[in-house]
């Protein structure tokens, strides 16, 4: 494959799904990231293209030159080849690599879509403005249950209110914002009562916490740690190691299977219904909502899917009308709906 034959895909986004549907290969589901100066952002992005498309890699890759960031599933058959690729190149070199803790019976990803970007996380903080690297130690499994029955410690919850509702480590510490960025303006404050005690961070998998817990020590908090690998790494530890396991509930992952359960409980509540126990994502049917929810078997069967009956409705509606309608929703609704996550694509 040359530079010439990267185009854009131009199948349609139900195509993609169907074409990965019939695909029965096996596959491995994983993430990694890595901070590390790339020179060339848009060569080395042509540069994975060209290596994982033969592989059938499928995913979403995100570069800068500040490093990678990277949630990939790649046919079992390929992994071999694909891992000895990884490991020669300068930039990866040593990578860690964070396993899916269960595979879901739906493909993770349906397209490879590598991105050049300003940051591989989208923290909105000034890096010329503290030490990024001055980051807090590495707390295993093990370390962070010691934090979680620690009185004089303080667990706080780095992700999202979305991704804090359905799962999280029991008497963690859960802002209610919708971004990262958010949190990171808000973290300095909200822990200020807690400066002497000891701090433990954890997210996803490990990346959010490397810059959050070098801005935490800029700003005065000396007794940072993080939890390495995240609640992916924790979940594959307490499993291997036969440790207790205190996350509560569903870890919330960025792809098509939307969870992984790592505890037997189910802490959130339908938002349909406001009833009944339930931790199952949807997103709705009607693509110019698009809204994430939270929903029970009944009332998703009740709503075929929809968060609303009004959403259900406008898919009724003519294609040309749906269209300026979707315009409309962006502008003036998107922003002041309650759990939204993704926008609709026009």
């Amino acid at each position: 494959m040359t530079m010439q034959s990267i185009q854009k895909d131009m199948r349609s986004r139900t195509q993609k799904k169907s074409d990965v549907a019939v695909d029965a290969r096996p596959r491995t589901t994983l993430s990694f990231y890595q901070y590390v100066q790339i020179a060339d952002p848009i060569g080395f992005k042509n540069k994975l293209s060209l290596a994982w498309s033969p592989l059938g890699c499928l995913g979403r890759i995100y570069v800068a030159d500040e490093g990678i960031n990277a949630q990939i599933s790649i046919p079992v058959e390929h992994w071999e080849q694909f891992d000895t690729w990884v490991q020669t190149q300068p930039e990866l070199q040593g990578v860690s690599y964070k396993f899916a803790v269960t595979e879901g019976t739906v493909p993770s990803f349906f397209k490879l879509m590598i991105k050049v970007k300003d940051k591989i996380v989208a923290d909105g903080l000034d890096d010329e403005s503290f030490i990024v690297t001055n980051t807090g130690d590495y707390l295993t499994a093990r370390e962070m249950n010691e934090y979680v029955h620690d009185s004089e410690a303080v667990v706080v919850d780095m992700r999202n209110n979305y991704e804090t509702e359905v799962g999280h480590f029991a008497g963690a510490l859960r802002p209610d914002v919708v971004t990262f960025r958010d949190e990171l303006q808000k973290m300095p404050e909200l822990l200020r009562v807690h400066k002497n005690k000891k701090i433990a961070l954890y997210c996803t998998g490990g990346i959010r916490c490397e810059k959050a817990s070098a801005w935490l020590k800029h700003n005065g908090f000396s007794d940072v740690r993080h939890l390495e690998g995240g609640i992916i790494d924790y979940a594959h530890q307490v499993r291997e190691q036969n440790i207790e396991n205190m996350f509560l509930g569903k870890n919330f992952v960025f792809d098509e299977r939307l969870s992984e359960q790592v505890g037997s409980e189910v802490i959130a509540t339908c938002h349909l219904c406001k009833k009944t126990k339930a931790d199952t994502h949807y997103h709705c049917q009607n693509q110019i909502c698009n809204n994430l929810f939270i929903g029970c078997d009944a009332c998703v069967e009740r709503k075929k899917g929809y968060c609303a009956f009004a959403c259900q409705s406008v898919d009724f509606l003519p294609p040309a009308y749906k269209k300026r309608l979707a315009k409309y929703f962006n502008f003036y609704v998107r922003k002041r709906r309650p759990f939204v996550k993704t926008r609709i694509r026009v």
